[in-house]
């Protein structure tokens, strides 16, 4: 038996969450919806336009493992912070949730500082993310354990963390030790404009090594560049052996071996969609280390989501494992 069920890979980040009317987004320039990639100077300025903020230590897959970690599984982090304030929550924070994190600290002397995402939060749910990658875009090769690789029985890697100069390596090093040991690899593409940046490192990547590719429906059509939904979820389910790709209230579409389901979302208020893909995906891994079938694995993620959404915050405040069994799922 492996030491981990799941390993994640991805943006070691600290989330400011703020709330703020469309009108707010087009005064400061923000593309609503999206994340966008920003400097340290932007970084300050928009902080200081937000007014309010709630700080959590954040980033995709730290959601991801978090949200596994909160249902009981087995779980470590990879990700770059620095040893700076930002650093220590992060770092804390993920520790608390029970998730393995031992990734080495870039050093004080380190001009980057520990990465943020600055998290608009509009009255419609909708989340603008403005993100300073910081030293996490620095992740390389040598940060990635072979040994813990090796143990996980999947590893979970983050498409937003193809932003950095020696990130693919970093990624292929992970993928070769988990695979050499017997594991599998699940991949989330994040998002359709970190796709356009790196499309066919994505194709290849999806192609030769992924076992369990996580999107919705605007990564998927973005991946696969057309606007028919139906065949640009054929194309994948011909390149990966699970496809569970979001469709935000039409549910999830789950493909795998010819079959494919469809999972109805569970009706919630939308207070705050981030997150929302993380703890999908987050359940949806628990589901599956722990022997549910796939269409039960979708449910779990539909369930999760659907309690991130009503709050504030990309880290489950209800117990999940409650929340499954009242749904019958458990």
């Amino acid at each position: 038996m492996k030491k981990f069920q799941v390993v994640g890979i991805g943006n070691a980040m600290v989330d400011v969450l703020a709330r703020a009317e469309d009108a707010f987004l087009a005064d400061a320039g923000v593309q609503k919806g999206i994340m966008q990639l920003i400097d340290m100077d932007r970084a300050v300025d928009l902080y200081a336009r937000v007014g309010p903020a709630k700080e959590v230590s954040g980033g995709s897959a730290a959601n991801t493992i978090a949200g596994i970690a909160h249902l009981g599984g087995q779980t470590a982090y990879v990700g770059k912070v620095k040893d700076d304030q930002l650093g220590a929550i992060f770092a804390h924070d993920l520790r608390a949730q029970g998730a393995t994190y031992e990734t080495s600290l870039a050093p004080k002397t380190e001009e980057a500082e520990t990465g943020r995402c600055i998290v608009i939060v509009t009255p419609d749910g909708e989340r603008s993310m403005n993100t300073y990658l910081g030293v996490t875009e620095f992740l390389t090769a040598d940060d990635i354990d072979d040994a813990q690789m090796a143990d996980a029985e999947w590893i979970y890697l983050e498409g937003y963390r193809f932003d950095g100069p020696e990130s693919h390596a970093a990624f292929a090093k992970a993928i070769a030790a988990c695979k050499g040991a017997g594991g599998r690899v699940s991949l989330t593409l994040s998002d359709p404009f970190c796709i356009e940046r790196h499309r066919n490192a994505f194709r290849d990547m999806v192609r030769d090594h992924v076992d369990l590719l996580f999107c919705n429906r605007a990564e998927m059509l973005s991946m696969y560049e057309t606007e028919d939904f139906v065949a640009a979820l054929g194309k994948s389910a011909e390149n990966v052996p699970i496809v569970a790709c979001t469709d935000s209230e039409n549910g999830v579409y789950i493909l795998s071996g010819g079959q494919r389901w469809h999972v109805p979302a569970v009706p919630t208020e939308i207070v705050d969609a981030t997150g929302a893909g993380d703890l999908f995906a987050g359940a949806f891994l628990w589901g599956l280390t722990h022997g549910h079938a796939l269409e039960m694995c979708g449910k779990m993620g539909n369930v999760a989501a659907a309690e991130v959404i009503s709050h504030i915050g990309a880290r489950p405040e209800s117990d999940l494992k409650a929340l499954f069994a009242a749904q019958g799922l458990l």
